[in-house]
This record gives C-alpha cells, sequence and structure tokens, in this order.
C-alpha cells in the first residue's frame, strides 16, 4: 500500500464517520445550521479577528453582540423557493436560524470592535483589552462593503 492509497483510505474513513456523527440531512432532526467560524489573533495591532462564513444572509439580520470574553452572532437563512411546484433531489443547503457564542480566548474591547460584510463573509475585528475589562454587552454595526 502506498503513503497516497493510505491518505485516501483515511479520508473515506473521514468522510463515512463524519456522515454517522451528523446523520442523513433527511432523517435528523436539525433547526438552523451552524455556520463555519475562524478565530486568529494578531500581534501588531494586537486583535483578535473572526471570520464567519453568511454566504445568502442579509447581512441587515445579523447581530453581532460582544463583552470582554464572548462574541455572539446571530441571524437566519432563509430557504429560496422556486416559482411552482418543486420536486427536490438533492438539499445540502442548511437553513434555518442560527446562533454562535464564541468564547475569545483573551479579554477584548468591545467599544473598539467592528464588522465587515463582504461576499457572503462577515468579519469581526475585536481589540485586545489593555485595561481591565468591565462586564458589559455591546452590539456591533455590521458595514456592508459592495
Amino acid at each position: 500500500m502506498s503513503p497516497r492509497d493510505d491518505v485516501e483510505r483515511r479520508s473515506d474513513l473521514g468522510d463515512v464517520l463524519g456522515e454517522l456523527w451528523h446523520g442523513t440531512r433527511f432523517t435528523v432532526t436539525r433547526r438552523g445550521f451552524r455556520p463555519p467560524i475562524d478565530l486568529v489573533r494578531t500581534e501588531d495591532p494586537a486583535e483578535l479577528h473572526v471570520i464567519v462564513d453568511l454566504a445568502g444572509i442579509d447581512p441587515g439580520g445579523v447581530h453581532v453582540v460582544v463583552n470582554e470574553r464572548a462574541l455572539v452572532i446571530a441571524g437566519q437563512r432563509s430557504r429560496l423557493l422556486p416559482e411552482g411546484r418543486p420536486s427536490y433531489h438533492l438539499l445540502e443547503i442548511e437553513y434555518g436560524p442560527f446562533e454562535r457564542r464564541i468564547a475569545l480566548p483573551e479579554n477584548v474591547d468591545p467599544d473598539g470592535a467592528r464588522a465587515t460584510y463582504e461576499r457572503g463573509l462577515l468579519a469581526v475585528v475585536l481589540p485586545i483589552a489593555q485595561a481591565p475589562p468591565r462586564a458589559e454587552r455591546v452590539a456591533i454595526r455590521i458595514r456592508t462593503i459592495a
């Protein structure tokens, strides 16, 4: 067996285990979906960057709230229904309400937080706190980039 065969076999096994874990989309009761997130820290300037894949979601309906150690992103992706009487053959895109609560690895300054939405990606930038944090939640307005 070559190393390439071993990698392909592991990939196939990962796919099978993933399907078992998540179940078939038609048989598992699901409420909304869970958009994928990247969380990256930069040094200069000291910031946390949170990127959320929100393709197909109106940024006006997305709510972003932050405090010193948590970020909450909530909204809803609505299904686009075709005219007439559709006959579905494959449904892989997840729809419905979502809420992601991200525990932040460091204290941040909620007042300095900013968010942009471009090409289906929400980018939230959170400056690392220089002083002890205060216990307050701050809503972040999303700026859409055309």
